[in-house]
Formats: structure tokens, C-alpha cells, sequence
């Protein structure tokens, strides 16, 4: 809601100052540009502390795909404010810059049009990424494999696999696996148990598994 009724703002202003351009006048035309130059210098020092905080858990991701595949969405918020605000200062500083070296305003307009687009396209992007840990995203691809490694390290079929964050920090694994005909309920129960901590072991934040045995079954030949 932030970055859409301040983007829509944005672009109303844009629309007004191309409807009635002006240029910036006064003895103190230099105070738009000192301004914008001092936020530009602050903004770049907290971009700067979101890149490191956020270096910590990326990995060898890249930026794009940290950002999609999160699951802690206070950092792509982060992240997505400090470079919006950073690049629309940017926007701004060039839209000054220009109205005072030419006398028009229209490039003053232009700039702030630039800056409410970027905000309804970051609005955009946060709501995508946002529905998708709020209606419950699953594993990533990385963890999905890791857990199917565990599940099948002792020769176990997987028939299903369903994966869910509850959390940042906490996933839920569901699969319904093969066991043989003959095995006991004992035996049952310890190859569930082993299982379960070799996933714990390759996936720490596996904290609830749910683990359904079922019988291996073979088609019969010619059976499609």
C-alpha cells in the first residue's frame, strides 16, 4: 500500500507539472540539488548495510532470484525500498538538474513520472512475492533435493512429496513413501524414524515431517 498510493501520488504530480511546467527560480536554486545530493549519500550508506545483511543468507544466488525465492519477507522489502529510494533520487536529481540548466519544466515532471512508475513497479513486485509466502510457498528446488537424497538414501521409493513453509524457519515435509510387503510394524516405525533425521540432518528447518508408508506396488505387464 505504501509504494502503490505514493506511486499514484507521484504520477498525479507528474501529470499536473506536465499539465503547468515551471521552472525552479530564486536565489537559492542551489538547495534542491545540495538536498538530493545529502539523501543520495545517506541512501547509499543504508543500501549499502541492507547488501551486507543480506549477503549473509544469499548464498551464490543471485539478486533476482534471492528476491523470489526469500522466505524472510522483511529483506526483499528492505532491499526493494533502499534501491527504489536510492534510484528515485536519482530520477529526481536528474530532473532538477535538467529544469535548471534549461529553464523547463517539463524535465522536472519527467523525473517525478520516472520515480511513480518505479514505485508501482516495486508495489508490483512485493505483492507477487508476498501472496506467495502468505498463501504458503514451498521448498526450494536446493532443499527439495536434499530431502529427496535423504528420503531415498536407504534404496525408499518416493510415491509423494509435498513440501510447505510455515514459516521462515520452519517447513513442513509431507510424503507417502514405499515400504516392503513383508516388513514389520516395528521395522516400519524404524526406518520412518531414521528417515525423518536424515532429512532433519540435510534440511535443519524440515521441523515438522510427516511420513506416510505405503506398499510398493508393480504393474502388471501390458497394464497401462
Amino acid at each position: 500500500m505504501l509504494f502503490s498510493v505514493g506511486g499514484l501520488f507521484a504520477l498525479y504530480e507528474a501529470w499536473e507539472k506536465f499539465q503547468h511546467p515551471h521552472g525552479i527560480e530564486g536565489a537559492f536554486w542551489w538547495v534542491p540539488l545540495a538536498v538530493l545530493v545529502g539523501a543520495i549519500i545517506a541512501e547509499s550508506f543504508s543500501f549499502r548495510t541492507a547488501i551486507i545483511e543480506s549477503n549473509h543468507i544469499r548464498g551464490k544466488q543471485s539478486w533476482v532470484k534471492f528476491v523470489r525465492n526469500a522466505k524472510q519477507p522483511e529483506l526483499p522489502v528492505i532491499l526493494l525500498e533502499d534501491f527504489g529510494a536510492l534510484l528515485g533520487l536519482l530520477f529526481a536529481l536528474f530532473g532538477v538538474s535538467m529544469t535548471l540548466v534549461t529553464g523547463n519544466g517539463v524535465w522536472d515532471a519527467l523525473g517525478t513520472a520516472m520515480i511513480g512508475l518505479l514505485l508501482v513497479a516495486i508495489a508490483v513486485v512485493l505483492a507477487v512475492e508476498t501472496k506467495s509466502l502468505l498463501l504458503g510457498e514451498s521448498a526450494t528446488k536446493e532443499d527439495v533435493q536434499r530431502i529427496t537424497e535423504a528420503l531415498e538414501a536407504d534404496g525408499t521409493r518416493i510415491i509423494h512429496l509435498k513440501t510447505l513453509h510455515l514459516g521462515p524457519e520452519e517447513l513442513l515435509v509431507a510424503a507417502k513413501i514405499s515400504m516392503g510387503a513383508t516388513e514389520t510394524g516395528q521395522e516400519i516405525a524404524k526406518g520412518i524414524d531414521d528417515t525423518e533425521q536424515r532429512i532433519r540432518a540435510a534440511v535443519p528447518i524440515a521441523r515438522v515431517i510427516y511420513l506416510e508408508p505405503d506398499i510398493e506396488r508393480v504393474q502388471a505387464p501390458g497394464l497401462g
